[in-house]
């Protein structure tokens, strides 16, 4: 365990500081073994249904990056695979906000959730879990161009803008998860996480989808539900279908589920995660899929800055950054924006915290305590001067008289008019950035102040364009937007005696399965003894009849547990469990496979 850890601990230590909080670290004991059963049924019969129509990468990808089908993989034996094509492997605890996701992308970190769902979810879990991140997405990393696509849609959707609705909804959709996976949620609870969710979906449904909930839809019809190929000859690549037994069947069906070529248009069809997709997109390529993000990235507010990507920063509500020409960056809750008479800004302002940076380092003494009441700062060219103020030097400056320590007076073309003691400039890369004044007036042309000595320091932003705005704050070490979240997915469960006992069974079946002496009279005591017992799960079941076909032994204990099986299967339709029906369903074919085989 203290080599495991130690394992993972380097590779949290080489993240960046936000977002190693938000990374966990994977237990392996506290696996229980119908955990191990769970992962091994639901490996087995995927890589059954996929051999023909996944990716021709994805059988081969599994063993590429450390996937074992017999056992939940170890983030340390995976890290060992991925090392070897420019890749790592974290472990979460459940869903983590949607830009802290994509920025692990950027490093080349792949995401993996740390748990794994239960008996009573294996076909469907509302929270993320190891089999759909780690036997999901991780195969096809070995593709050159589908890992490129991975760490491009990183190093872009990290600073895509999110709307405050697609945080409130985050929040909604991690507590029903937890909800819903945890054993010991009441009905009632359930309920109210449920109608949690739907009040905030139904609070910002007429709400136009922000840069982030279109990339959400982009690697949703990508990386979670893609197809590859054409639309006569296409195969799986999308970790949401590779990992549901029942979707990954189901989607083949044309009739049923109609395929459309990928364009990014997709970005216009929202997607409904409660149930099956009626439609899906089929990529020429994983090239094709870079070429579709570079398609997107383009139309994004990160490369088009300017008063209209502004505005949408102002319409989101939460947190963006806006980055003049000089470099600086200015982080904050954006509320307004002057614009002269051809749209272009003249001047921005920012309500509540805010910190000024530069090459995504905050500079010093310009964070979030100081800045805390907002900012406002002019933007364009100052009067007289040919170049952007930020260009001149501090000699070139004083032509201007404009010197620290004396009265100046910065008229800019748009009409604002900057006065006060210029008491210092902060410099950069041979940039000005910052003026920073004492007793300081700034009014338009018309006389509306903007900013009066009784405020205190006026510091001046320099630049004569906003050319990029972005979401999240410049330097998220030192104006971090999100915080470790307090609920837990994995939680630690006192089991019963009969659920213990049934732990004891699935530990002697995997024990038996693994030793290659086993003789044909250990396996019938197993058998017998669970058979004896007070404890029935269909999932033991299979694996008790699979040990016996696979050692010949006796026929007779075949027989009950087969039996067992269809009894259990016949009750849970009586009580219209579905997907336990349809589980043993899967169960009973391959049991019926064991027997020709014999």
């Amino acid at each position: 365990m203290a080599t495991e850890l130690k394992s993972q601990q380097q590779v949290i230590n080489s993240l960046p500081k936000h977002l190693r909080p938000f990374v966990a670290i994977q237990d392996y004991s506290k696996y229980t073994p119908r955990d191990q059963a769970v992962w091994r049924f639901l490996m087995y019969q995927l890589a059954e249904n996929l051999r023909y129509t996944a990716h021709p990468l994805y059988l081969q990808g599994l063993k590429d990056t450390g996937i074992d089908i017999e056992c939940i993989p170890r983030i340390e034996v995976m890290n060992a695979s991925l090392e070897k094509i420019g890749w790592r492997a974290a472990v979460v605890d459940g869903f983590v906000p949607a830009a802290i996701f994509i920025e692990f992308l950027a490093h080349r970190v792949l995401v993996v959730a740390v748990n794994i769902r239960s008996i009573e979810h294996m076909l469907y879990t509302p929270a993320p879990d190891i089999i759909h991140e780690s036997a999901g997405h991780a195969p096809f990393l070995i593709d050159v161009d589908y890992a490129e696509y991975l760490e491009r849609v990183g190093e872009f959707g990290r600073r895509v803008i999110a709307h405050k609705g697609d945080l409130d909804t985050y929040e909604a959709i991690r507590h029903l998860s937890i909800v819903k996976e945890s054993p010991t949620s009441s009905k009632v609870e359930i309920e109210k996480a449920e109608k949690q969710l739907s009040d905030t979906i139904e609070k910002y449904k007429d709400h136009p989808p922000s840069e982030q909930s279109l990339l959400s839809r982009l690697q949703w019809w990508t990386t979670e539900y893609g197809l590859v190929g054409n639309l006569d000859n296409y195969k799986i690549f999308g970790a949401g279908l590779l990992s549901s037994l029942g979707e990954s069947l189901n989607c083949l069906n044309d009739k049923a589920v109609k395929k459309i070529p990928l364009t990014l248009d997709a970005i216009r069809t929202a997607f409904d995660i409660t149930r099956e997709q009626p439609q899906l997109f089929v990529a020429k390529n994983c090239r094709h899929l870079s070429q579709i993000a570079e398609e997107f990235a383009q139309s994004t507010c990160y490369y088009k800055g300017g008063s209209e990507s502004l505005h949408k920063a102002i319409e989101a509500k939460t947190v963006n950054t806006a980055v003049y020409n000089s470099g600086l960056e200015v982080s904050g809750v954006f509320t307004n924006v002057i614009q002269d008479a051809v749209g272009g800004v003249i001047y921005l302002n920012t309500t509540g915290p805010t910190q000024l940076a530069y090459k995504e380092q905050e500079i010093q003494g310009h964070g979030i305590r100081y800045h805390a009441p907002g900012f406002g700062s002019p933007v364009g060219k100052v009067q007289s001067m040919d170049k952007c103020l930020s260009s001149y030097s501090i000699d070139d400056l004083k032509r201007f008289d404009i010197e620290v320590g004396k009265s100046v007076k910065l008229e800019f073309l748009s009409g604002i008019c900057v006065e006060g003691e210029l008491t210092s400039i902060y410099r950069r890369d041979g940039k000005n950035l910052i003026f920073s004044f004492n007793d300081c007036w700034v009014r338009t042309l018309d006389d509306q102040v903007l900013f009066e000595p009784d405020w205190g320091m006026f510091d001046m932003a320099v630049g004569e364009q906003i050319v990029s705005v972005y979401g999240g704050s410049a330097d998220q070490t030192n104006y971090p937007l999100y915080e470790k979240p307090l609920d837990s997915v994995s939680i630690s469960v006192n089991h019963d005696a009969n659920t213990l006992m049934l732990f004891e069974y699935y530990q002697q079946a995997r024990a038996l399965r693994e030793d290659d002496s086993v003789t044909q009279e250990q396996v019938e005591i197993l058998v017998h003894n669970y058979l004896n017992s007070s404890v029935i799960e269909w999932l033991l079941a299979y694996e008790l009849y699979e040990l016996l076909t696979v050692n010949n032994t006796h026929s007779d204990l075949c027989h009950l547990l087969h039996e067992q099986l269809v009894s259990i299967q016949k009750q849970s339709a009586e009580i219209d469990d579905q997907q336990t029906h349809q589980l043993i369903q899967y169960a009973l074919v391959r049991v019926g496979l064991f027997m020709n085989d014999k």
